[in-house]
């Protein structure tokens, strides 16, 4: 999603642009595809989206895919947990000051008005604050809502979790009123919203498309990108040409040297079940007290997130499925007794970078020390968290450093 990010912001303002996939499909994780066991299309992984997220809304605009990501009307998080079977939701107020949760109706069962005020900590946080030591505390409101958002959100458990990154997150959403709350899912799949129109936006404006490029090494002359070598020729960089390398960070650390970005990592398992009967709509639930965080309904599919997954990575997939679909039954309030449906599941073992505190400031700048190459990823330095809205974010910052540079003389 950075590449395309920065493809298509390049292509926007008149500036050439050739995009080289690794892959036989743009988008990386962020992606749809007919699954043969299913006999039903999925996305890859599970990612809630919020009409908050500037970046992400900017893109669609630029695509033309607006249409692509759909939600609910108002901005409504319900959650259950599935120790006690207790149900709430937290809906954000329509203003700035967030009222109803903390006075009214909004507020999470069992939790007092001082463990909201704990969320200001957040705002002073420094760089080796977790989110856990700002928020944690008596009562329940870390249990039941900042600790599931903050493992599905950075994909970290929350004791080691950077406090700075979800502190800009809460900042662009939930500080600016139900507005910028909505949740948002893919109306059809990731790749139908995200992925599809970017390629077709770029096909239009001329620009080249080469799958199954994988980057196998970088040749530097006189100090920059001067040779691209893939698997099977080679392309030269020439005077007044850049390039914009949206890899991983892994990949990064085997294609420049002496790479100092972050090196570790950390795992998603999602599952996807087929349900006995379509139900209406986009759903979702946040879980608390089981093994997943949260559950994403669209027709008859329902799929499950497990961020933060460590060791569950290693344990049998129907393991897997045994674990979850009880708690899926639970969530969509299905009859007990119904037996493990057909189902999918998918393990990324290196699906982010841990977002600690040591490794956010071992995130790099778009711009490096060779002046015609630039970084883009969700795993570069843009103040979020490693999600679909940071990587678009990063991909139209190295756009933008790369526009500067080209225009230089």
């Amino acid at each position: 999603m950075a590449g395309l990010s920065a493809a298509v912001a390049l292509a926007k303002w008149g500036v050439e642009v050739e995009l080289h996939e690794s892959a036989g499909h743009a988008g990386g994780r962020c992606r749809s595809y007919l699954d043969p066991q299913l006999n039903r299309r999925i996305d890859n992984g599970n990612h809630l989206m919020l009409s908050g997220n500037h970046a992400i809304q900017e893109y669609l605009a630029d695509i033309g895919g607006a249409g692509g990501l759909t939600g609910p009307d108002d901005a409504a998080f319900p959650f259950m947990d599935l120790r006690t079977g207790e149900r709430w939701t937290v809906r954000p107020d329509r203003g700035v000051i967030p009222w109803s949760i903390l006075f009214g109706p909004g507020r999470v069962p069992g939790a007092g008005l001082g463990e909201y005020l704990r969320a200001c900590k957040l705002v002073w946080a420094g760089a080796d604050a977790t989110v856990a030591a700002c928020l944690a505390g008596p009562g329940k409101l870390y249990e039941r809502f900042w600790e599931p958002m903050t493992v599905g959100v950075m994909n970290t458990p929350a004791d080691r979790a950077a406090a700075r990154p979800l502190w800009q997150v809460v900042k662009e959403t939930f500080g600016r009123g139900a507005a910028a709350c909505r949740p948002l899912m893919a109306r059809e799949g990731l790749s139908e919203a995200l992925v599809d129109p970017a390629l077709r936006y770029l096909e239009s404006r001329g620009a080249a498309q080469h799958f199954n490029r994988r980057l196998r090494s970088i040749e530097w002359v006189e100090g920059k990108a001067g040779i691209l070598r893939f698997a099977d020729d080679e392309v030269p960089v020439y005077r007044g040409e850049a390039v914009v390398l949206a890899v991983s960070a892994w990949v990064a650390r085997g294609l420049l040297p002496d790479f100092q970005g972050p090196d570790t990592s950390e795992a998603i398992v999602n599952a996807h079940f087929v349900l006995p009967e379509p139900r209406p709509g986009h759903s979702l639930i946040g879980l608390v007290g089981g093994t997943a965080q949260w559950v994403f309904g669209r027709n008859d599919i329902a799929s499950v997130t497990v961020s933060a997954a460590g060791p569950l990575t290693d344990e049998d997939n129907a393991r897997i499925a045994e674990l979850l679909w009880p708690e899926v039954r639970a969530a969509l309030d299905l009859d007990p007794a119904l037996p493990l449906p057909a189902h999918r599941i998918v393990k990324e073992k290196r699906a982010t970078i841990s977002q600690t505190p040591d490794e956010m400031r071992r995130r790099p700048a778009s711009r490096t020390r060779w002046p015609n190459l630039f970084l883009a990823g969700d795993w570069t330095e843009t103040g979020l968290p490693a999600t679909i809205q940071g990587a678009v974010l990063s991909g139209a910052r190295a756009a933008r450093e790369t526009l500067d540079f080209l225009s230089t003389p």
